[in-house]
């Protein structure tokens, strides 16, 4: 197995996220765990996935807004294909089998959802040498004691020659936490790529990732991921490790630049933190002094503190201002595409229709349509 990581330029992923239901309990923290888990796979620190090889389907209405894109990224890549599901998991009343859920899903229904066979015969069909597949899914009622033994899901899931690491919590508090932005096991994850594994190795590969998720997990009570692989693929490199990241890098000159950034990221992490302990009250003035250190054409974690500060000022009542910073955000997704451009887009376009604006919201979701079509990320609205 190498000791390098995949070759960014040779690997595809495509990361698929339902929060919203028509039939079924809302997911909301999903939205978040595809966008923040794409910025972090297409970050130079911890893979450096460019974003045009990083798809990210956000509420996927059919099966084919679903396995399309894995069908084409999987006939793209040679390297490593890595597919991401976060979502209602679903079982049939008839039969044992897994369904991803769509928009419009029906509990116990399973011809109203994806069918996981067909996702598994898409990863199979790649060209890719190694495959990864991760599935963040809750499962209740009847199907959480469908769940007899620790590797039912797994084995289940289990793909020729692949990785496949599931979070298989019983019910929607275990998936996605009140009051946190993440669902349990995504938050765990990005947690590890972002801060890295101390005492670990310089590359962190699969195994270490699983063993490193259930630690952290089984420290908070929640439930367990599991895991099922082939062909010794979890000694694959799966990201940088941050922890260990320029321990023998000698020190270079300190830009301007580099200090703004930093303090966006630092403003940002601190702004999370205040927010997950219910602290939104302060997190505010953190974010706002964040925003206030302007990066070169909006690049880094300046489009994140843009989406977050949105985010509370218009759960605050403070729409006008919020309407104001996401036009900011907006101005700079003409440039920059990646897979948060889509979400500015939307997210300005629920607030000025909100406002009464609807004409420019058109207009804005036109510009989304645009990013998806011609230049930017492939992503399905």
């Amino acid at each position: 197995m190498t000791s390098t990581l995949p070759d960014p330029a040779r690997s595809r992923a495509v990361l698929i996220g339902t929060a919203s239901y028509r039939h079924l309990p809302q997911l909301p923290a999903v939205e978040a765990n595809v966008v923040d888990l794409a910025a972090e796979l297409c970050d130079a620190t911890v893979w450096g996935l460019p974003v045009q090889h990083c798809t990210v389907v956000t509420d996927p209405q059919s099966p084919l807004a679903m396995l399309d894109p894995v069908h084409q990224a999987g006939d793209e890549a040679t390297d490593t294909l890595i597919v991401y599901y976060a979502g209602h998991g679903m079982r049939d009343s008839e039969s044992a089998d897994l369904y991803l859920a769509l928009g419009d899903s029906r509990d116990h229904l399973g011809y109203t959802a994806v069918a996981y066979q067909h996702l598994r015969s898409a990863l199979r069909a790649s060209r890719a040498r190694r495959k990864v597949v991760v599935l963040d899914c809750c499962f209740s009622g009847r199907a959480a004691r469908t769940l007899v033994g620790g590797d039912v899901l797994a084995a289940q899931a289990a793909v020729d020659g692949a990785f496949v690491l599931t979070a298989s919590p019983r019910d929607r508090l275990a998936l996605a936490p009140d009051g946190e932005r993440y669902t349990a096991f995504t938050g765990e994850l990005l947690t590890v790529l972002r801060g890295g594994v101390q005492d670990g190795p310089e590359l962190i590969d699969l195994d270490t990732l699983y063993r490193v998720l259930e630690e952290r997990l089984r420290a908070k009570n929640r439930p367990l991921p599991q895991r099922s692989q082939e062909n010794g693929v979890g000694r694959l490199p799966f990201a940088r490790n941050k922890a260990r990241a320029g321990r023998r890098t000698p020190a270079g000159p300190v830009l301007a630049a580099d200090v703004r950034a930093a303090m966006v990221a630092t403003g940002l992490a601190v702004a999370r933190a205040l927010r997950a302990a219910g602290n939104s009250r302060d997190a505010l003035p953190v974010l706002r002094l964040a925003l206030q250190e302007q990066t070169t054409h909006g690049q880094g974690d300046l489009l994140a503190v843009q989406l977050e500060l949105s985010e509370l000022l218009a759960e605050s009542g403070q729409v006008a201002e919020a309407v104001e910073v996401l036009e900011l955000a907006f101005q700079q997704v003409h440039k920059l595409y990646g897979p948060e451009a889509i979400l500015v887009c939307r997210r300005l376009a629920d607030l000025l229709q909100e406002s009464g604006n609807h004409i420019q919201a058109c207009e804005v979701l036109k510009h989304a349509l645009h990013i998806a079509e011609q230049g930017g990320p492939r992503t399905a609205l």
